[in-house]
């Protein structure tokens, strides 16, 4: 994959904010409850981005940490934050977090494991986290199964995007995770989007394997979606439904 991922969503802030799921507020329950947290837990939430599951965090009451490499996505997480004192912004990434040395009862990555350099990521984490201290990583997966627009969606994606293949959280396996979390728990939810065809084109160019808008590349996918669109929408709506899921345990050292 040749562009950098800490710049991929460099142009695509806009469409995030407004385009992309938040996570189900089952996933901070289980969190809370299974690892014992308290206000005064302290999280690094690495790859927060524009702060979507963030706020579920610092709306718990806990002291937060969004770690954030992209300028664009940093700044609009602590324009979408300002109002929560116990969060605070740092420009770091997972393979150097800038946080200090065991400082931190749970790490967090939503949506960002994927994108990790693992060989530099482990001791990081293992650098900044307390003893015996915790991992979740989290993210959205489209439900493909059984529906007949997500998976004309997905074959537009790998028809049109010639990235998506790479970039998906899917390629990180259970082998991967079981590298950073010793006996990972896997706590599932779900989470439910509608969209009209204007915000499921938002929803679409929200994703970095996309060309961007305006690209000539862009031309046909938007020729595609609108017939994927036409195929499936029910009232003028689209149903756009996704797994989410959770694995979270003790920091494997």
């Amino acid at each position: 994959m040749s562009r950098n991922p800490t710049k991929r969503f460099s142009n695509r802030v806009e469409n995030y904010v407004k385009y992309r799921p938040d996570y189900p507020q089952e996933i901070i329950d289980e969190l809370h409850d299974k690892l014992e947290l308290s206000k005064e837990s302290v999280i690094a939430d690495i790859g927060s981005g524009t702060g979507k599951f963030t706020q579920l965090l610092v709306e718990k009451g806990y002291k937060v940490y969004g770690v954030e490499p992209n300028r664009e996505m940093r700044e609009a997480g602590e324009k979408y934050l300002h109002d929560y004192p116990n969060f605070s912004s740092i420009a770091g990434q997972a393979e150097a977090t800038t946080l200090s040395d065991h400082s931190i009862d749970l790490i967090t990555a939503a949506q960002a494991f994927h994108w990790f350099d693992l060989e530099k990521t482990k001791p990081e984490l293992n650098r900044i986290l307390k003893p015996n201290g915790h991992l979740a990583y989290i993210w959205n997966e489209r439900d493909i199964e059984g529906s007949k627009f997500h998976q004309e969606y997905d074959a537009m994606l790998n028809q049109y995007c010639p990235e998506y293949p790479q970039s998906n959280h899917r390629n990180r396996g259970s082998m991967e995770i079981s590298l950073f979390i010793k006996d990972p728990i896997h706590f599932i939810s779900s989470f439910t989007q509608h969209f009209d065809y204007k915000s499921l084109e938002g929803r679409l160019f929200s994703s970095s394997y996309t060309p961007k808008p305006g690209n000539p590349d862009s031309i046909p996918l938007k020729k595609e979606l609108k017939q994927v669109f036409k195929n499936n929408a029910v009232g003028g709506k689209i149903e756009f439904k996704y797994i989410s899921h959770c694995f979270y345990g003790v920091m494997n050292k």
